[in-house]
């Protein structure tokens, strides 16, 4: 999260690339074909192929042509938060033992030729196959629409005979269980990382680092990783152990991109707005997390103040409106010299639909809430009492009982008791 952030790709992808067909005459590479358990796919020129068994550590990113083979391991390479333009990526898994997700829709069919052919919607512009007779699990992430990454899979062709079917489809049961306490008052450091830690990294690091805290992105549109552990059972057992979780949206963005990018629009914008909502609601649900839950959106840094400004507070009041229609608390992620401005100047206008929680991003490396260190006016009742945190120090790595994770550094001070009675009226 923060300013915007391209993803390094240098040595990670070099290491991680198969070898491909030497380039044709006319300079431009042949498509590549590679054999996955019985499945011959035929990838487009320029693809990536990540080898995940080999490359525990590998990041399954969204932003780059890719195809993923096996289970995802740690990721602990992954770095990033959000992206301006997502990537037509295709991850192959067994069957047998891939992560129930409940943050992206899963869908069982026969095999790779039986497609729907209108597939679920996706807030996350991801999906899932649980394809019986291969026994493979397909994800596929795309930019605007699957339907390129859906070529790439439907065309594939048997080239073996497939092993045994797996013994269970891998699709979350509805709803999922329900966590005990997952946002618990909180006062003190918390942090984020692209993509959920494993449950060794998170237990090490309950025990041994000065984090209560845990930011965690459960789906949207410019979500920079994939979330091959993001499973109801993983927020059940963080909440149980004590974290303080802080759900997190990754919704369009204040850039001009047809896949990513917010409305300049107003009107359009406050749209958007209701639709993140409602797809982060989705998902929440579906990690179990209960009615009443803060729900963090993330919009990231701009200097354009004149042409965002506007659509912004517009995306952001419609999204905590339809948050409180459904149930949920709202909160924003927002650059102090950028969103924190535009919230703060049109806050007396609509202070019924302002974020419940302010989430200010000044990499200044003090932590605290205070007025000025969220870049607001020095005595101010805009977000007073326990509605607040301070991302004060941004991508940089952390190592806690042996194990390293890439985040960003937080204090929060939040109360949703607080939220539960605040008071709706105009402040200060």
């Amino acid at each position: 999260m923060a300013p915007v952030r391209t993803l390094l790709s240098g040595l990670l992808a070099a290491a991680l690339l198969l070898p491909l067909q030497p380039a044709a005459a006319d300079d431009r590479p042949p498509p590549t074909r590679v054999d996955y358990r019985g499945l011959r796919v035929t990838l487009p020129a320029g693809w990536r192929i990540v080898d995940l068994d080999r490359y525990p550590d590998a990041c399954v990113r969204l932003d780059l042509p890719t195809l993923y083979l096996g289970h995802a391991g740690t990721q602990a390479e992954c770095t990033g938060r959000a992206v301006a333009r997502r990537a037509d990526t295709l991850h192959l898994e067994p069957l047998d033992g891939a992560p129930e997700r409940a943050d992206i829709p899963t869908v069982a069919v026969d095999s790779w030729s039986a497609l729907r052919e209108a597939p679920p919607r996706s807030d996350s512009n991801e999906l899932r196959y649980a394809l019986r007779r291969p026994a493979v699990m397909a994800t596929l992430s795309y930019g605007a629409t699957p339907d390129a990454v859906r070529r790439v899979l439907a065309q594939a062709r048997a080239v073996a005979p497939p092993p045994a079917p797996a013994p269970a489809v891998a699709v979350p049961t509805a709803g999922g269980p329900k966590p005990r306490s997952p946002q618990e008052p909180f006062k003190g450091e918390g942090f984020d990382a692209c993509t959920a830690p494993t449950q060794k990294a998170m237990d090490t690091w309950r025990a041994r680092s000065p984090f209560g805290a845990v930011g965690v992105y459960i789906g949207g549109r410019a979500r920079a990783c994939a979330q091959p552990r993001l499973t109801a059972r993983w927020v059940e057992r963080q909440a149980a152990a004590g974290w303080h979780l802080m759900p997190i949206w990754v919704g369009p963005q204040p850039w001009h991109h047809a896949g990513t990018g917010l409305s300049a629009d107003p009107s359009e914008a406050d749209g958007q707005g209701l639709e993140a909502a409602e797809g982060a609601v989705a998902a929440a649900r579906s990690l179990g997390l209960p009615r009443g839950t803060v729900l963090y959106n993330d919009v990231e840094n701009y200097s354009d103040r004149a042409t965002w400004d506007a659509p912004v507070v517009a995306y952001l009041t419609a999204w905590t409106q339809r948050l409180h229609e459904l149930g949920f608390r709202s909160a924003a992620y927002v650059s102090v010299s950028s969103g924190v401005k535009a919230l703060s100047a049109h806050y007396h206008q609509a202070p019924q639909v302002m974020p419940d929680v302010l989430w200010a991003a000044r990499w200044n490396l003090s932590a605290s809430v205070a007025d000025t260190e969220m870049g607001l006016k020095k005595g101010t009742a805009k977000w007073a009492g326990r509605r607040r945190a301070h991302q004060f120090r941004g991508d940089h790595n952390a190592t806690y009982g042996g194990i390293t994770l890439n985040i960003d550094r937080n204090w929060v001070d939040v109360d949703p008791t607080v939220l539960a009675r605040k008071d709706k009226k105009p402040q200060a």
